[in-house]
Order: structure tokens, then C-alpha cells, then sequence
């Protein structure tokens, strides 16, 4: 039985040019370094500042809006017990929108998808501390989907059963493959203007890899595809599974946030193809944190993680299975695909 792979919210931050205004507000000038722990009340690290009383974690939408903020206050809750300073959520609305909340000292905590993970260290000064594990890996991929099975499909149509009885349907050896990439040969037949259903201009998994891809394999100009970005992995499902795009992306397998919903989903989009392996998404806290609060941070999510309650937590909100400490090295990867995508 494949075993289907989820990632949450997974994304990139398209080239925004992001304002500095939390960094231009003058520090109190009664802040002293013995307050602060910093060495020299007012460098440029951040140190000059008093961490603050109250903590917000922000979020970004791979699930229905209500859900999500029902469940990111549970785990904000969770957090906020373990580290012993109250924690509120936030959610916005694109990645794009996180970065901005953590460049201007509204969001001190985010969860990001690893192309925003590392625009939120280069263009908002974050941290970069955790990164999420799925099914033993720290990397996941794209799904390529279709309702157009006998345009998209070179083989036959393979009908999967689910652990909950579910059917979801594959093709060009997606059906076998763990990692990608696999069924390239099929994005060949996409065209400049095919309609393409993707997650959002600043998703990794829904918008940069597969744009790149399309670019790589198809000679496809990645900055002219007729686009409509979904505002959601699910989204993205649910508009190629009514009949609207006939080619649609999404992190694998999506599927399984609409299944409940439209138990037929699986037969009605048949995954075609994958993307290259794409690091797993991550959590930045603010820079201008104490390094100590930073660690404490990060302590304590992986401390709630390991918790029965807090397992569920997670797994609620993106389906993360554990915590481990960010790979930088991998992340760079992401960075270097934005920058190509950038130049292109």
C-alpha cells in the first residue's frame, strides 16, 4: 500500500520587496544591557530590546481557515504551558504576510515552508531553529494531479486503497514511487497556456518547484503559466476535482485534507508526476529575541511535541510528526531554487 506523505502550508515568498519598519522604531532609551542580557544596549542584533511579555506564534492556512485557528490556539496553548509565557496565534494569509508580521515584531514565531523559512531569515532577520520530520524524512515533494487522466496518464490508471477504504488513483509510476522526481515525461504535454491550479505564490511544494520544473523539463516560461493560485493545498484539489483546471498541484497527498469531505476525491484527481525532494518545513523565531528565549522557544516545542497531547497538536495543525534541529546546509537548497526562480 503507498503510504501517502502530507506537508502543510508548505511555501516560498515570491520576490516582495518587504519594509524594515519594526527594525527603524527607537529602542526605549531607559533599556539598559543588564535588562536585556545584551552586552551593549543599542547594537544592531537586537540585544538592546527587552524580550517581550507575551509571545505570538503565527501560522499560515494548508487546511480550511476556521480549523486552523481552532487548532493553532490549541497548540499555542500547549506551547505557552511548557515555556511559561503566554502564547496567542496568529494566522495570515500567505507566507508572504508571515514574513512581513515577523519583520514588524507582530508575529515572534513562525511556521513556514522552507522557501519562506529562509526569506523570513534573510529578508526578516529570523532564526531559523527547527524543521519538521514526516514519516522518518525531512524532505517531502509536489503532487502533480489531473482529471484528464487520458491526456496525462503515458500507462495505466492504478487504483490504491487507503487505510480508510478511500481509493485514490495514480499513474506514470507515482503510484510506486516514495521520492520524486517521477512521471516527468508527462509534464512534457503541458503548454504555456495549459490552466494550472496552484497553492500560492509563495508555496514551495505550489508554486516555485513545480514552476521550476515546468521550466526544466517542459522549456515552459515559469513567470508566464496560466495560473490561479487556490489560497490552499485543498483548494487546489477541490478546483481540478470540479472540473475547472485541468492540471492542479499540491504537497502529497492533499488528498487526505478533502477525503473526509468528498470521499470520492482519490478517483476524481489521479496523481500523474512529482517534483524534485524539497526540504521540509520549519520553525524561524524572531531575531530580535534573547538567544536564551530563542532556545527556550524551541525547547519547548519539541518538549510539547513528544507529549501525547501535543503530538496531536502538531498533527492537527500540519501533520508534523516530530521536531528536529533545522538542517541549514538543506535549507540552502531552498534558498537556491528562489534565487534561480528569481533570475529567471
Amino acid at each position: 500500500m503507498k503510504r501517502a506523505m502530507r506537508f502543510a502550508a508548505i511555501g516560498a515568498v515570491a520576490a516582495l520587496a518587504l519594509t524594515a519598519c519594526a527594525s527603524e522604531e527607537p529602542a526605549d532609551d531607559e533599556t539598559t544591557a543588564e535588562e536585556t542580557g545584551g552586552e551593549d544596549a543599542g547594537d544592531e542584533t537586537g540585544e538592546d530590546m527587552a524580550d517581550p511579555e507575551e509571545l505570538v506564534l503565527g501560522l499560515v492556512p494548508s487546511q480550511d481557515m476556521d480549523a486552523l485557528v481552532e487548532d493553532a490556539d490549541q497548540l499555542g496553548a500547549l506551547i505557552e504551558a511548557e515555556l511559561g509565557i503566554p502564547v496567542t496565534t496568529t494566522v495570515t494569509d500567505s507566507y508572504a504576510g508571515l514574513v512581513t508580521a515577523m519583520q514588524t515584531g507582530q508575529a515572534h514565531i513562525g511556521m513556514f515552508g522552507p522557501i519562506a523559512l529562509v526569506q523570513a531569515a534573510d529578508q526578516a532577520g529570523a532564526q531559523i531553529v527547527l524543521q519538521s520530520v514526516r514519516y522518518g524524512t525531512s524532505t517531502y515533494h509536489t503532487q502533480w494531479f489531473t482529471n484528464d487522466p487520458d491526456t496525462y496518464c503515458l500507462d495505466e490508471v492504478v487504483e490504491v486503497e487507503q487505510e480508510d477504504g478511500a481509493i485514490y488513483t495514480f499513474c506514470n509510476g507515482t503510484d510506486e514511487a516514495e521520492t520524486g522526481p517521477a512521471g516527468e515525461d508527462a509534464l512534457a504535454l503541458i503548454e504555456q497556456d495549459t490552466q494550472i491550479s496552484m497553492v500560492d505564490e509563495s508555496s514551495a511544494s505550489g508554486y516555485y518547484y513545480p514552476a521550476t520544473q515546468l521550466e526544466r523539463v517542459a522549456g515552459l516560461d515559469p513567470l508566464a503559466l496560466n495560473t490561479l493560485f487556490a489560497g490552499g493545498h485543498p483548494n487546489s484539489i477541490i478546483n481540478v476535482a470540479s472540473g475547472d483546471y485541468a492540471v492542479g498541484v499540491s504537497f502529497d497527498d492533499a488528498r487526505d485534507n478533502v477525503v473526509e469531505e468528498n470521499p470520492q476525491i482519490g478517483e476524481e484527481v489521479t496523481v500523474f508526476a512529482y517534483s524534485d525532494e524539497i526540504p521540509n518545513d520549519g520553525v524561524a523565531v524572531a531575531g530580535d529575541l534573547s538567544e536564551d528565549l530563542q532556545q527556550r522557544i524551541a525547547d519547548a516545542m519539541v518538549a510539547v511535541i513528544e507529549t501525547e497531547e501535543g503530538a496531536t497538536a502538531f498533527d492537527e495543525v500540519y501533520s508534523i510528526e516530530g521536531l528536529v534541529e533545522a538542517d541549514l546546509d538543506a535549507l540552502d537548497a531552498a534558498r537556491q531554487v528562489e534565487a534561480n526562480f528569481a533570475g529567471l
